[in-house]
């Protein structure tokens, strides 16, 4: 369809042989463009005059958005988005949305227009984060807020956080950013170091969600596989790895729906450390599966 596109102009493939796009009504372009997705809107707005004016309508760009658009740009100052065009709505909402002091950001999927939620680590309760013997903040640009939690070592693992939001209705999943080791620069290449990482693999972390409306979801897994002659051979050291603690469903945006999630292991019989907590992200389900099947491209 590109190839065969790239070469029709305003008035047809060639001039004289009778109708083309340009012939086509501004009204018709705008109705099919309902059923297309915002970046095949914009790569067709190049076409011709009325595919470029189609792809500015109102109507076209309000079908994108949810239907309580209003709610994130309400995160916003209103001289942000007074006087824009839905066109412009809807790239502004595309772009993380920070809220709660900068600590929880949301955002539309650009492709289909869904709402997404993050949630820093610095807007969850950390059990010994005050002391700097068991964590520290570590500021990194692999992390979306620019910071990091980092458990040098602890015997009562836990993590608590919670959200309330007006979520479109659409299932939804959870899932923690969680990094094996530390890691930093030298010399321009990423580094990973292991020495504080331990005790992951000997009891699993506990990951639970629970909603105000009363769906609850658990898991448990081992953070850590590797084998004592192999201390660096472990596939889940040294990169970020979302672990999906449960789906849930939301019916309607109004009342807002409270999640609270939380990641534990509090068997104090021995310790555990070398562990990097990043966000907790809600998106929805089925975009979730595609950011997963594009990560192992």
């Amino acid at each position: 369809m590109g190839s065969s596109l790239s070469n029709l102009t305003e008035w047809g493939p060639i001039a004289g042989d009778g109708p083309g796009l340009g012939d086509i009504p501004e009204s018709c372009v705008a109705c099919v463009f309902l059923y297309l997705t915002p970046p095949e809107i914009c790569n067709l707005a190049r076409l011709n005059r009325a595919f470029r004016n189609a792809a500015s309508s109102d109507a076209v760009w309000e079908s994108k958005l949810p239907h309580n658009y209003q709610d994130l740009l309400d995160l916003l100052p209103p001289e942000s988005y007074q006087n824009l065009c839905k066109k412009d709505v809807f790239a502004l909402l595309s772009r993380p949305v920070p809220f709660d002091d900068g600590n929880k950001v949301a955002w539309l999927d650009k492709v289909t227009g869904r709402v997404c939620l993050s949630i820093s680590t610095k807007a969850m309760s950390i059990t010994g984060i005050e002391d700097r013997r068991y964590w520290n903040w570590v500021s990194t640009e692999e992390s979306r807020f620019n910071i990091v939690a980092y458990l040098q070592q602890i015997w009562w693992f836990e993590v608590d956080g919670s959200i309330k939001f007006p979520l479109p209705p659409d299932i939804y999943t959870l899932s923690f950013r969680i990094h094996l080791g530390r890691f930093s620069k030298r010399l321009g290449r990423r580094v990973c170091y292991f020495e504080h990482t331990h005790g992951w693999d000997i009891k699993p972390v506990r990951f639970d969600l629970s909603t105000s409306n009363g769906q609850e979801s658990s898991t448990e897994c081992f953070l850590d596989d590797c084998v004592a002659d192999e201390p660096n051979g472990c596939h889940k050291r040294g990169c970020w790895i979302e672990y999906k603690v449960g789906e849930f469903i939301v019916s309607e945006s109004n009342p807002a729906i409270e999640i609270r999630f939380s990641m534990k292991q509090i068997d104090c019989t021995h310790s555990k450390g070398g562990i990097c907590v990043d966000n907790v992200s809600i998106i929805p389900s089925n975009l979730e599966v595609r950011r997963r099947r594009s990560a192992l491209k």
